[in-house]
């Protein structure tokens, strides 16, 4: 049987109904995983391994947005009304209300937003990779298409994958399919028309690595395929 053409639209759409030798193929990577080289080149390339996070609203425009809630405009409403029938101290009360209301939001969401900068500032995921043929820590942003990822109970999926080799492992995948207990992983090759939730060959991005029994560790080798942005 002929290998899918890297060019395939199927490799991004159905990766899951490949076999993993074919990927590997198609991505030029090996079992024992990519060289330093190789990395740097599809990191250059392909660039960061992250999602693009929306833009931060400038200061002005979070103080403007402080005034746009049903609750605020009817207040302003009810303001310039005031004034209408000349109840000057009514007016005033309530304008007051207003921006005190929309200081005090302003300053909660500034303050918020500037907290979570500097949180991901300081801490920096890190992912556990085969370069050169042996295990390497590299922060999540450095994984490139074609790694060959280690995963173990607790950790996070830096990017989607295509499960290789398994032993016990559990996602919690909740945030993608609304499931509430951890999905068991497994090798293999499934249909194309699979749903994300039949998808048990596959890792995502952001999903938790979850201990099903005390006794035993998950553990994986996963091919990076790509990662959306």
């Amino acid at each position: 049987m002929r290998a899918p053409s890297p060019t395939d639209p199927s490799i991004r759409t159905s990766y899951w109904s490949i076999s993993a030798e074919s990927l590997i193929e198609l991505l030029q990577s090996r079992l024992d995983g990519l060289t330093e080289q190789q990395a740097s080149k599809r990191l250059a390339k392909f660039g960061a391994n992250q999602l693009q996070t929306k833009r931060r609203a400038g200061p002005w425009l979070l103080l403007f947005s402080q005034f746009k809630s049903p609750i605020i405009l009817i207040l302003i409403g009810a303001a310039i009304l005031s004034l209408f029938l000349q109840d000057t101290t009514d007016a005033l009360i309530i304008l007051a209300i207003v921006v005190a209301s929309g200081l005090l939001g302003f300053w909660q969401e500034h303050s918020a937003a500037n907290a979570v900068t500097k949180l991901r500032s300081i801490v920096e995921a890190k992912a556990r990779v085969l370069r050169d043929g042996g295990e390497k820590v590299v922060p999540v942003e450095d994984v490139v298409p074609g790694d060959v990822i280690l995963l173990s109970a607790g950790n996070i999926v830096p990017a989607d994958c295509r499960l290789l080799e398994t032993r016990d492992l559990f996602l919690s995948e909740a945030t993608l399919t609304g499931e509430t207990y951890p999905v068991e992983k497994t090798p293999g090759t499934l249909p194309a028309k699979a749903a994300l939730a039949q998808r048990t060959n596959a890792a995502y991005m952001a999903c938790d690595c979850v201990p099903r029994r005390p006794s035993l560790s998950a553990a994986s080798g996963t091919l990076d395929i790509f990662w959306r942005r």
